[in-house]
């Protein structure tokens, strides 16, 4: 008998913005910054010195890179007063609460050295990403795709390799403290992914694994470099834009099953979390699933 092979469930959302490459001169300096996602800074030529505020401040050269952690206060310049520098940096989100916790355990916020593989992936991807933006070749949806790939391939290559940076490193947080934060992220997950999302707080969640709800806070977002209600909230947007995408549901069935006390309420909050209304949201899915035939008409469904 031959094997079943099931194909998991994929539900990724990558999110990259702010990118660009870019020469400056001696003397160049930006203004104190801070993101709310992962900033990923490779330096191709001359020497760039980031400040990470009450943290550290690092110089570091060609082929090496840095990520820079969601929310942190910090600054870069070139490090000569007189030569240029040259550097390629994007601001990226990923749905991932397992890839971020293990960025935020061992590699954010210091200089990833240019031997390093983990430093030379981040290179590759960023000078992909900077090839295809440049490519007119490219149609733009076709330049989203091969970045949006690139980027996706360089957190394969993190997976590959956070395990040896992790032990040479080490964890910022415990083995108790990531139990923690993985079982209140699991809870969060499972009644949300119910048909029915029901009502429940933070409180309640925390009440089920056992501790306060400040020390589950303060845990999570140590852990998963996120507030718990922004991943409640994420998580919330997500099953949204899924059940807008099915054909078998209504609007006023998908406030529904969202939980929310009416279609009102849950409009007001899908235009919250996205900048348009639900309805505007369904028809720009339909134009997506428009495609080209010999006719030049046609959908794909």
């Amino acid at each position: 008998m031959k094997p079943f092979v099931p194909i998991p469930v994929v539900d990724s959302s990558l999110y990259l913005f702010g990118g660009h490459q870019r020469t400056v001169p001696g003397g160049w300096q930006f203004f104190e910054q801070k993101h709310q996602a992962f900033e990923l800074m490779c330096v191709t030529a001359g020497h760039q010195t980031t400040e990470i505020k009450n943290l550290a401040t690092y110089t570091y050269g060609p082929g090496d890179a840095m990520i820079i952690s969601p929310g942190t206060l910090h600054t870069n310049k070139n490090s000569s007063d007189t030569e240029e520098m040259t550097y390629i940096c994007f601001h990226f989100n990923i749905e991932s609460l397992e890839l971020k916790s293990e960025m935020l355990s061992s590699m954010v916020n210091a200089v990833i050295p240019a031997d390093q593989s983990i430093a030379q992936a981040a290179v590759k991807v960023a000078t992909k990403v900077v090839t295809y933006s440049a490519d007119h070749q490219l149609t733009k949806e076709q330049a989203n795709l091969k970045i949006e790939i690139a980027v996706l391939e360089f957190f394969f290559a993190l997976t590959e390799n956070l395990k040896a940076h992790v032990q040479e490193k080490g964890q910022k947080y415990t083995e108790s403290e990531a139990k923690t934060g993985r079982m209140i992220a699991t809870l969060i997950k499972k009644a949300i992914e119910k048909k029915h999302v029901p009502v429940f707080s933070f409180t309640d969640i925390c009440r089920k694994v056992g501790v306060s709800s400040g020390y589950g806070h303060r845990t999570f977002k140590k852990v998963y470099g996120v507030t718990p209600l922004h991943y409640i909230e994420n998580q919330k947007y997500n099953k949204a834009k899924r059940l807008l995408g099915s054909p078998e549901y209504s609007i006023e069935d998908i406030a529904d099953l969202m939980g929310a006390s009416s279609t009102s309420n849950f409009s007001k909050q899908f235009k919250k979390w996205s900048g348009i209304t639900p309805s505007k949201y369904q028809r720009q899915l339909k134009q997506k699933r428009r495609v080209r035939t010999v006719k030049e008409s046609g959908y794909f469904e």
